[in-house]
């Protein structure tokens, strides 16, 4: 499928799913903090039809920056139709920086691609690898935690939301998409990408299934390669 505002920079998100809430195959801010407090509701698992939400060990990303990948997984090819110049992008489960640094490239210098990921190594590595790419002032990483997104202060001013490998590991589906909704701007998009075998169909499903429940209204399924299932969703 938190807080504590980090130095600027981004990660990526897993091919098969490799952190939690946040950490997923793959930006400093002056406005005034507006509350996206963590939302209390019931576990993923007390859904019907998710799948327990679990963790892969974080080392995992480090198989997931592979250069191969990219041949199986083209960033641009995945997120280019939704990404525009100067869009503000919140990458949940960004991980090392798979989908985070191309992301920062899509939304030029006037964008901002906000980072989020449970595991506090992963995000020093999104960082390092951010400043080595100089794309660090485009993007602000934070830690979050599993129940708390930690972008409260940029609530109403995301443009896209994208969960990559990510929504099967979250512990609390329906209160990330609660998150979600106050993050968004009413024309706000969320993306999720989940990979075929990893993620049963009839649990992908059932995902949707809660996204509808929690507000959101599927708009297409992006075609995104025989490896994955995929759906572009809005605010009803």
């Amino acid at each position: 499928m938190s807080p504590q505002p980090s130095s600027p920079v981004v990660t990526a998100s897993p091919i098969a799913s490799a952190s939690p809430i946040a950490s997923a195959s793959p930006i400093a801010s002056a406005s005034p903090v507006v509350s996206a407090s963590p939302v209390s509701s019931d576990n993923s698992s007390d859904v019907d039809g998710l799948p327990e939400p679990h963790t892969c060990p974080w080392w995992v990303q480090y198989l997931l920056i592979n250069p191969l990948r990219r041949f199986l997984e083209p960033p641009d090819e995945l997120l280019g139709p939704h990404v525009e110049p100067d869009m503000t992008v919140l990458d949940m489960g960004c991980g090392f920086g798979f989908f985070s640094l191309p992301l920062a490239r899509m939304v030029g210098a006037e964008g901002r691609v906000l980072c989020a990921d449970v595991e506090p190594r992963a995000i020093a590595r999104l960082q390092r690898r951010a400043r080595r790419a100089g794309l660090a002032d485009r993007i602000d990483t934070r830690p979050c935690e599993p129940r708390d997104v930690g972008f409260g202060d940029y609530a109403g001013r995301v443009d896209l939301v994208t969960v990559m490998h990510t929504l099967h590991e979250l512990e609390d589906l329906p209160g990330f998409l609660s998150q979600v909704k106050t993050l968004l701007k009413p024309t706000g998009r969320l993306l999720v990408v989940e990979p075929k075998g990893h993620v049963k169909p009839e649990h992908f499903a059932a995902e949707l299934s809660c996204c509808r429940a929690s507000g959101f209204r599927e708009l297409q399924s992006p075609t995104v390669g025989r490896r994955h299932m995929a759906a572009l969703l809005a605010i009803q």
